[in-house]
């Protein structure tokens, strides 16, 4: 009988500041009312802060998991993640930035293939930094989501890297225009579209904007968990669902 395996989803960017944890953690949300298990794993090796939005302080991270799995220690991975609710766990980035260039391919191979049998979905947490790790990521995933926003510098970005996927033959991705809480629209997704030369698959709108985002943040809250803001924001939660649910059906 063959396994059922994890679907695999990173979400990324071609540059800082775009909202790519932010959505990432949403997805995890919609997933978790979906009733399915979700991993997160953050490999933002230099400024992972998954488990401070999650308020999930960690004792262990996915750099004590490859110490242990390179000397033999490993036993299982409820030792390294972390529990946010009964459908959602953590495997943090190192609290140290200098252990990530540590990490070898080899070792996630394994930490993902281990994963890939225990959970329904994994999401990955990139940064738009293309370490070794992060293209090894892209290569293991089933889908690719690729967060930007309207501004100039983040759509030259995306352009070249639409360039290189192609060049790569990589057509397993996606393009979310985060538009939440920007109100100066420089340029109308035509424009958008015609400057990277690729479609935009989703946009998040510019009204989702939590003007006390900061309570949320300190009360580790996923928003597409919070009913409150999931009846306020019904637009932009239809936005996450209707992602959430493609990625599954176009892994298949």
């Amino acid at each position: 009988m063959a396994l059922n395996k994890a679907k695999i989803f990173t979400i990324t960017s071609v540059k800082g500041g775009v909202g790519k944890t932010t959505t990432l953690i949403n997805l995890a949300g919609v997933y978790s009312k979906m009733g399915k298990n979700v991993l997160i794993i953050d490999l933002d090796f230099f400024s992972g802060d998954v488990s401070y939005l999650l308020n999930l302080p960690a004792q262990n991270d996915i750099y004590s998991l490859y110490e242990d799995i390179s000397s033999n220690k490993f036993n299982s991975l409820d030792d390294y993640i972390l529990n946010y609710n009964k459908n959602i766990k953590l495997l943090a980035a190192p609290k140290d930035p200098r252990f990530a260039r540590k990490i070898d391919n080899k070792v996630l191979n394994l930490i993902l293939y281990k994963a890939s049998l225990r959970f329904d979905v994994i999401l990955i947490d990139t940064n738009h930094i293309l370490t070794d790790i992060n293209l090894f990521a892209l290569d293991y995933s089933d889908q690719i989501i690729y967060i930007i926003n309207n501004d100039s510098v983040n759509l030259k970005n995306m352009k070249t890297f639409v360039s290189i996927l192609s060049e790569m033959g990589k057509t397993n991705y996606k393009i979310v225009l985060n538009n939440s809480g920007n109100k100066k629209k420089y340029y109308s997704n035509f424009d958008i579209k015609n400057i990277i030369n690729k479609n935009i698959d989703y946009v998040i709108p510019s009204d989702f904007y939590i003007k006390n985002i900061d309570k949320y943040i300190n009360q580790g809250s996923i928003l597409t968990l919070d009913e409150t803001i999931s009846d306020k924001y019904k637009k932009s939660m239809k936005v996450f669902d209707e992602i959430a649910n493609n990625l599954i059906k176009e892994s298949r």
